[in-house]
């Protein structure tokens, strides 16, 4: 079965919409747990973390995206992000590069790592 593969920009967006209904959830959880006060707090902190962690996710997503590469997608058109030597469309998941050196090659994450060489 073939992976699901993701625009980064939404990956994160994803997992800090995920982290603001965790935690509330997890707030939540706690209120129910109203009879057991230590357990409540507990849970109450650990929401309240995790509702902050998303905040300052969405404020780093928002910082990366305003230095993020606009281009237009080949295949639909549309405007898009590009963050990295690589990366997807974020409206029909086209592989997209601004390196000349990768047009042509099969997609791989690994292109955007900087502490080791990319596979050729």
């Amino acid at each position: 079965m073939k992976k699901q593969r993701k625009n980064k920009i939404n990956r994160a967006r994803n997992l800090a919409m995920f982290l603001v209904f965790g935690g509330m959830l997890v707030m939540y959880g706690g209120l129910l747990l109203k009879q057991f006060e230590i357990i409540m707090v507990i849970l109450m902190l650990l929401g309240f973390v995790m509702v902050l962690a998303s905040t300052a996710l969405y404020f780093l997503i928002g910082l990366t995206s305003t230095k993020a590469a606009v281009v237009t997608c080949p295949n639909c058109g549309k405007e898009t992000k590009v963050l990295g030597r690589v990366d997807l469309c974020m409206h029909c998941d086209e592989p997209l590069t601004m390196d000349q050196e990768l047009e042509g090659k099969e997609f791989d994450e690994k292109y955007n790592k900087h502490n080791k060489r990319a596979p050729r």
